[in-house]
């Protein structure tokens, strides 16, 4: 597919410039008749144009794109829709207000295998690291029931609330990461440059050195003259415990470690399950058939263990069982939940009541971060008064040794 640079003039008689992706000439000046554009000047981009067009498609397939455009994206999609929009004319506005480049492309692309005969849905199937199974099976249901301006409401709201979620996860985990590299920062720096002049001082009055002196010394010394293999070793112990997590059985011990952790385990576990309520809730209200509803609940649960629970109440209601039994034989999901779901399948109001589920579990992640946030600040701010003030005393140790010696 050949880009091409067009000089246009839209309804107004304003003229403007803008980049079209087309097969040929014919099939660039119809794109833009149909977005209402009259074209003045069309000329293939070639030479080095390609060659950056060439290096910008390779780059971009390292990139992502993000949660807060999608909700942007799709919050505004699902208003033109509403309003009445024809679903090319809606696809091809979102396609212009795109701010990054490879959503402008994705979305293009979608617009193309739409104007091909293809469902919106399949369109955007074909991008499965933009739009997930459960954005697309959400979409294919109401394209086939006919709601899909409801559907395209209820994912903005899911994708706002999923986002806001992530949100406080992220400002949680922001402030000890801050503190913890500025730890190591003035950890490296001391031993790097401070304890190095203590060390020649002490080394010229031929003191005899506190063995808790002598260990700051010797990782000042390690610091200084075998800094690359210290790097080195940092590095290959973070890629193996990255590629350790990627394998079956350390991503099950890394996920259970997460879940029983002291600090962060109540905070993962709700979250855990205010994502599985609230993906089942929408899913389920969005008219996905429950099987496939689990399935897709399933693969976005997060967590190894979390998923095989989910799977054995899939696997329970194949069998014509009912959802509540097999999620309290997991003893994953707290009573609560588990009596809200049961008490939603007497009353044929499951959707319903996984929403107020995860309503109530939103806000206990939000109060049980802002608990999180105020313990380890000051856990932090000791972490760090404790590293300063032990390096100043093992620097300070021999000077009584010599004060002792003088008198």
């Amino acid at each position: 597919m050949a880009t091409f640079a067009c000089t246009v003039r839209d309804a107004k008689g304003q003229q403007a410039t803008r980049n079209i992706e087309a097969e040929n000439l014919a099939q660039a000046r119809a794109k833009l008749r149909e977005e209402g554009l009259f074209p003045i000047d069309i000329k293939e981009k070639q030479g080095g144009d390609d060659i950056l067009a060439s290096l910008n498609n390779y780059l971009m397939r390292f990139k992502k794109v993000k949660l807060k455009e999608m909700v942007i994206f799709t919050r505004q999609f699902a208003t033109m829709i509403n309003s009445g929009v024809a679903l090319i004319r809606a696809l091809n506005v979102m396609t212009d207000q795109a701010q990054s480049p490879l959503f402008k492309k994705i979305l293009s692309q979608v617009r193309d295998g739409v104007e091909q005969g293809r469902s919106l849905s399949e369109s955007m199937a074909e991008h499965p690291k933009t739009f997930s199974k459960l954005y697309t099976s959400m979409v294919s249901a109401g394209e086939m029931g006919g709601v899909l301006d409801e559907v395209l409401d209820r994912l903005a709201a899911f994708l706002e609330s999923n986002a806001r979620l992530v949100g406080q996860l992220k400002a949680a985990m922001t402030y000890p990461a801050v503190v913890s590299v500025i730890a190591a920062a003035i950890g490296t720096f001391l031993l790097s440059f401070v304890i190095p002049i203590f060390k020649e001082m002490f080394d010229s009055m031929g003191v005899e050195l506190p063995a808790f002196t002598q260990m700051l010394i010797t990782m000042s010394n390690l610091i200084r003259d075998y800094w690359y293999l210290m790097i080195l070793g940092v590095g290959g112990t973070v890629y193996g415990v990255v590629t350790f997590i990627k394998t079956p059985f350390g991503r099950s011990w890394f996920d259970n470690v997460a879940l029983k952790s002291p600090i962060f385990g109540n905070i993962i576990r709700k979250v855990a399950v205010a994502r599985f309520t609230r993906t089942l809730g929408t899913l389920l209200r969005s008219g996905v058939p429950l099987m496939t509803a689990l399935e897709i609940t399933q693969d976005t649960a997060g967590n190894v263990h979390i998923s095989a629970a989910i799977n054995k109440v899939r696997e329970a209601v194949s069998e014509g069982e009912s959802m509540s039994k097999p999620l309290e034989q997991s003893r994953m999901f707290p009573p609560m939940v588990i009596q809200m779901i049961a008490i939603g399948e007497e009353s044929g109001n499951v959707d319903a009541m996984l929403s107020k589920v995860a309503d109530f579990y939103d806000e206990e992640v939000e109060q049980a971060v802002k608990a999180l946030t105020s313990l380890l600040e000051p856990m932090m701010m000791v972490l760090i008064g404790g590293m300063v003030g032990s390096m100043i005393i093992g620097m300070y140790l021999p000077m009584f040794s010599v004060i002792g010696a003088i008198q």
